[in-house]
This record gives structure tokens, C-alpha cells and sequence, in this order.
């Protein structure tokens, strides 16, 4: 009988110890989902900051949070061992900055790995470092086949590539094709940064646009 009883008691302990684990794995459920839900407002509606500083570093928490999930995805296409090469040869252009052999690495890069992160990163250099039909070429490519890609600070290579491919349009003349990119960078991405922070719908409106 005392068995029993024994028993009886450690069932209600553990019980009660269950349930409580339980509350508290709810409430950490409850706290993380209300804290993601805050980030996706803020990155999805950047004008209600009001300029404040806490609500900007939300957003970029936001893009660089999106970047490494996007980096993660590498994974499942590439091997480590891959992933090494195609740091490496970006990492070739990064230190030898509009040279031939920077130009190059970045080229061999695109042209080996088209599912990877780093490759809408090389697009969106080579679109950087190169002028006229050829920076258009690059830019364009990165929008419609890497957009989805990111830096590692958080800039979204579809949007940057639009803010760059603006300008240039801007500067030849081009305008209703600026105005376009704009108003995408406006209504898709209003939560881009670049890679100083900085909300690129806020760059594009210091502008006058």
C-alpha cells in the first residue's frame, strides 16, 4: 500500500513538473513569435520608425538574419569543400579590386556555381566595376536570376543591383527606367539596406525621388 502511495505521489510530482516545463516551453514559444512577428512588421513597414535608432537596428537585425538563412541554403546544393572554392575566388576579386585577375576570378565564379549565394554577390561587383552595356548586363542578371541572394551584412543583391542599375540608368538619361527600378525598391524591398545600414528607400528619398 505504501507502494502505491509512493507511487502515487512521484506520478503528481512529475506531472506537475511537466506541466511546468511545458508553461515554460509556451512562453518562450510566445516571446520568440511575437519577437519575429515585430521584426517582419518592421522590415515590412520601414515609414512607421518615426527615425527611431532602435527600430532601424531591427530592420538590419532583420536582413542579416534573411542573409544567413539564404547562406544556409548553400548546403544543401554545395559541398564545404565547394563552398571554400567559391569563397576563394570571390575573396580574389574582393583583394584585387578592378584588376583583370579580380574581374576574372569573379567570371570563373559565375560561371561554375549558378545556384550559389555568392555568385549574385559577383554578379552585382562585376556590375560595380564594369561600365556602360557590360555594368548593365551584370546588374540585370543579378536582378532576374540572383535576387534572392544576400551579402553577409544584409544587403539583398535584387535590391542593391536595382539601386545601382537606377543610377546608371539616371546618369544616361534613361529616366522612366530609374523611375522603375525605384518604385520597385519602394513597394518590394522598402526594408533593403546597403552596406552601411542605411534604408535605401531613405538613400533614394535624401535624392528626390
Amino acid at each position: 500500500m505504501r507502494a502505491i502511495w509512493v507511487a502515487s505521489v512521484f506520478m503528481s510530482v512529475a506531472c506537475a513538473v511537466q506541466a511546468q516545463s511545458q508553461a515554460d516551453l509556451k512562453k518562450r514559444i510566445d516571446l520568440l513569435e511575437a519577437r519575429i512577428a515585430k521584426l517582419e512588421a518592421a522590415a515590412g513597414k520601414p515609414e512607421a520608425k518615426e527615425g527611431a535608432a532602435a527600430t532601424k537596428e531591427e530592420l538590419v537585425a532583420a536582413e542579416r538574419a534573411k542573409a544567413k538563412d539564404r547562406m544556409r541554403k548553400d548546403l544543401e546544393v554545395y559541398s564545404r569543400e565547394d563552398l571554400a572554392k567559391i569563397e576563394k575566388l570571390y575573396q580574389v576579386a574582393s583583394n584585387e579590386c578592378k584588376t583583370d585577375a579580380g574581374k576574372q576570378s569573379l567570371q570563373q565564379l559565375v560561371a561554375q556555381y549558378d545556384k550559389a549565394n555568392r555568385t549574385g554577390c559577383a554578379l552585382l561587383y562585376l556590375g560595380q566595376i564594369t561600365q556602360d552595356d557590360e555594368r548593365v548586363h551584370y546588374l540585370t542578371q543579378a536582378i532576374k536570376e540572383f535576387g534572392d541572394c544576400y551579402y553577409g551584412d544584409g544587403v539583398q543583391v535584387g535590391a542593391y543591383a536595382r539601386f545601382y542599375l537606377a543610377g546608371t540608368y539616371r546618369k544616361a538619361g534613361q529616366t522612366a527606367k530609374a523611375k522603375a527600378l525605384i518604385k520597385e525598391i519602394q513597394e518590394q524591398y522598402p526594408g533593403a539596406i546597403d552596406h552601411r545600414g542605411n534604408l535605401l528607400v531613405d538613400l533614394l528619398a535624401r535624392d528626390g525621388e
